[in-house]
């Protein structure tokens, strides 16, 4: 069993999953990083100062002793930014490996004849030439 596990551990794929995830953690944080810190502060500064953390509904509570509730839709917002900016990296990631797939594949030369094919060239030309 433990040889098993070891051998579908250490198959490529696994690793590169392993290595694209922990990449991705690290990215998702960088991305998250420079939304929360850089665009939504300037998108609230453009927008007269909003900070969209502060963004919330509350929602009064009916009975006493219990705390209101709130919608905070500003973080959502904020969430929405996130993954639209992750998405659009993995597209365009996706699409510049694409473009070098194409070109490893436009690189590759066909094949020369066989001796048939050309065999049978030589006798088709020559029954033209008759």
């Amino acid at each position: 069993m433990f040889k098993d596990f070891k051998k579908f551990a250490f198959k490529g794929n696994v690793l590169d999953l392993a290595i694209g995830v922990i990449i991705g953690g690290a990215f998702g944080k960088i991305v998250t990083s420079l939304v929360n810190d850089i665009i939504m502060p300037a998108i609230g500064m453009l927008l007269g100062g909003v900070s969209f953390a502060d963004l919330k509904v509350v929602i009064p509570s009916i009975k006493e002793g219990v705390a209101d509730a709130a919608i905070m839709y500003g973080l959502f917002i904020q969430s929405v930014v996130d993954f639209l900016i992750i998405a659009m990296s993995i597209f365009l990631f996706v699409k510049l490996i694409e473009r070098f797939k194409k070109k490893e594949e436009a690189v590759v030369e066909p094949p020369a004849p066989s001796d048939e094919v050309k065999l049978l060239e030589e006798i088709r030309d020559l029954l033209k030439n008759k």
